[in-house]
């Protein structure tokens, strides 16, 4: 099973950037998903092994997902956060079938606490 280690997340203003990372054990395609108090988790983004990125309407424009194929690892660039991209953000991989369900994941990072303040 592909193990994987997240890193970044933290508090900030609305308005400001965060960079989290996420390094797998071996090769697959990963995805961000996130979950705030009291929410179901929900799909932030998507990257395949190739590079093909995929985004919540929510986050589109503002998030960017990229991957460092030669380190295994999927970085999720936030751009202009908001108080309600607060959440745990969760990295997930080897998933099979759609890149948007949380089910279709077989392996989960520990999570990090995105916090964003008004």
């Amino acid at each position: 099973q592909v193990q994987l280690v997240e890193s970044g997340g933290g508090l900030v203003q609305a308005g400001d950037s965060l960079r989290l990372s996420c390094a797998a054990s071996g090769r697959t395609d990963m995805g961000w998903f996130r979950q705030a108090p009291g929410k179901e988790r929900e799909f932030v983004a998507a990257i395949r092994w190739s590079g093909v990125p995929y985004y919540a309407d929510s986050v589109k424009g503002r998030f960017t997902i990229s991957n460092d194929d030669a380190k295994n690892t999927v970085y999720l660039q936030m751009n202009s956060l908001k108080p309600e991209d607060t959440a745990v953000y969760y990295c997930a991989a080897d998933p099979i079938g759609s890149l948007y369900a949380s089910y279709a994941y077989h392996a989960w990072g520990q999570g990090t606490q995105v916090t964003v303040s008004s």
